[in-house]
């Protein structure tokens, strides 16, 4: 039996397999880009479901934070935060758009270190 010499490669498979590749890695990057994935939502006719009270807190332009309408420190936040039981209360933060991002990052940290997990974000429509 004699042997063939090999010295030729077939390239096209492996053309196929990275062009495939492509094609994922291209629709899975639109998801990672827009975080969500695109749904026209259906409108419903039912009434807004009863809201219960959320503590609120509110994040001024100049990082000033209150608290139900009382300004504190964030340093008086985080007593009356682990005074509130993170099941039953509900928060809702009121950010100024020109206020540091860090100011509300510490809020949120604080918030999901005492365990809460019930946190609502006020925006414009």
């Amino acid at each position: 039996m004699k042997v063939k010499k090999f010295d030729q490669i077939n390239v096209l498979p492996f053309i196929d397999i990275m062009l495939v590749l492509l094609v994922v890695v291209l629709t899975t990057a639109s998801f990672v880009a827009k975080g969500t994935i695109p749904v026209d939502l259906p409108q419903a006719s039912s009434k807004k479901a009863p809201v219960e009270k959320m503590k609120t807190i509110v994040i001024k332009s100049d990082g000033r934070l209150f608290f139900e309408d009382r300004e504190i420190g964030f340093e008086g936040l985080d007593r009356i935060i682990s005074k509130l039981n993170p099941k039953k209360d509900a928060i809702l933060i009121k950010s100024d758009a020109k206020s540091r991002f860090q100011s509300f990052v510490k809020v949120i940290d604080l918030l999901k270190s005492n365990g809460f997990q019930k946190i609502s974000i006020e925006t414009k429509q």
